[in-house]
């Protein structure tokens, strides 16, 4: 089986990203404030490789789209659809809850944290589907990139 680069790397980068988040749940379980901050960085910095490189490849290589059966293609969008909604909302819940951190708001860290890493761990689940969806069970076909798109 001949896997794509860019696409197995930041997959991968979501699976160490939410491994990251549960190692820093654990910790934070212990007391282990330092440690803690720390993992939870670091697997905010393997969620945020993730994006610059999904973006970066989306722009200059393009999407790719489902090529399964087309029985399957609706399926396969609602489950994308749900994804990016997971994605987005992580994201955006993600900074928040670093940021609430970092502000040492930590009253309010500790109840929107536990959120944000369950959203998270969906968000990678549903990540490797769709990874599977597009480059494992069926051979994904490539699209224009962003340049090509726009000025033909």
């Amino acid at each position: 089986m001949n896997l794509p680069l860019l696409p197995t790397i930041s997959t991968s980068f979501i699976v160490i990203s939410a491994i990251f988040i549960a190692i820093g749940w654990i910790l934070i379980a212990q007391n282990k404030r330092k440690q803690h901050k720390y993992v939870m960085i670091t697997g905010a910095v393997f969620a945020l490789s993730f994006f610059i490189l999904y973006m970066s490849r989306t722009i200059f290589i393009g999407n790719t789209s489902f090529g399964g059966p087309e029985d399957m293609k609706i399926y396969y969008t609602i489950f994308l659809i749900f994804h990016i909604f997971l994605a987005t909302t992580g994201g955006v819940f993600g900074i928040v809850t670093l940021i609430l951190a970092f502000k040492r708001n930590i009253s309010k860290h500790r109840k929107i944290g536990p959120i944000t890493s369950v959203i998270w761990f969906f968000t990678a689940i549903t990540g490797v589907a769709v990874y599977l969806l597009l480059y494992v069970l069926y051979e994904g076909e490539h699209g224009q990139n962003l340049f090509q798109a726009i000025f033909g």
